[in-house]
């Protein structure tokens, strides 16, 4: 596979991850919330590993193919959205509260950290637009002929966009809860308007496939 095809493709990608979104909002919820930015973003990149694998098997074509399972897909997707967005809005802890609270036990912020993987992998695996990037650019950027098998090529773009948004997302989250650590109003301010863009994101994604 050309270099410069996954360079381009790298582009690409990075142009669509800076874009604020979902990923965009979990990782600032997760971050301002006290939960582990490491966790959040794991299950960010376990969901976008699982769609690389999806595509890469060729299950992906199936899916582009069959509108009723993609606008299954979308639906869930907005849905999850929605439901993780007002739940994030509800309760929009600050890290300054986090911070006064006594040492949790290891086994409370186990349990913590794996409901943040989760969550990110429902997020991400379940994004719409991510869906429709994985089905419709990362395709584009392979060679059906080319001295890669096709799924090897399609698996390691999915590799390259992966590993982007995992850096991506943890610098992202990381600088959110330094900045804001000591202002836990406007922490909480940024908190409550991840959560709403969330829900926000979900509604629109929700009425684009029911309307259409």
């Amino acid at each position: 596979m050309a270099a410069s095809s996954v360079i381009a493709f790298w582009v690409v990608a990075f142009l669509l991850i800076v874009v604020p979104g979902p990923d965009w909002a979990f990782a600032i919820s997760a971050s301002l919330r006290g939960g582990s930015v490491i966790a959040a973003v794991a299950g960010l990149a376990v969901g976008y590993a699982t769609l690389t694998a999806v595509v890469a098997a060729g299950v992906g074509a199936l899916v582009a193919r069959t509108p009723g399972i993609l606008t299954a897909l979308t639906v869930a997707g907005g849905l999850y959205l929605m439901w993780h967005g007002a739940r994030t809005f509800a309760r929009p802890a600050p890290p300054a509260a986090a911070a006064g609270r006594p040492a949790t036990a290891a086994s409370r912020r186990a349990t913590t950290s794996r409901a943040l993987l989760v969550r990110g992998i429902g997020v991400s695996g379940l994004n719409p637009k991510g869906l429709l990037v994985f089905l419709a650019v990362l395709p584009q950027f392979a060679t059906p002929r080319g001295s890669w098998p096709l799924a090897a090529q399609l698996g390691l773009l999915g590799l390259v966009f992966t590993l982007t948004c995992a850096a991506f997302y943890l610098g992202l989250g990381s600088s959110a809860r330094k900045i804001l650590r000591t202002r836990p109003g406007a922490a909480a301010a940024v908190t409550r308007f991840s959560g709403a863009a969330m829900t926000v994101i979900g509604a629109v994604l929700l009425a684009e496939r029911l309307l259409a």
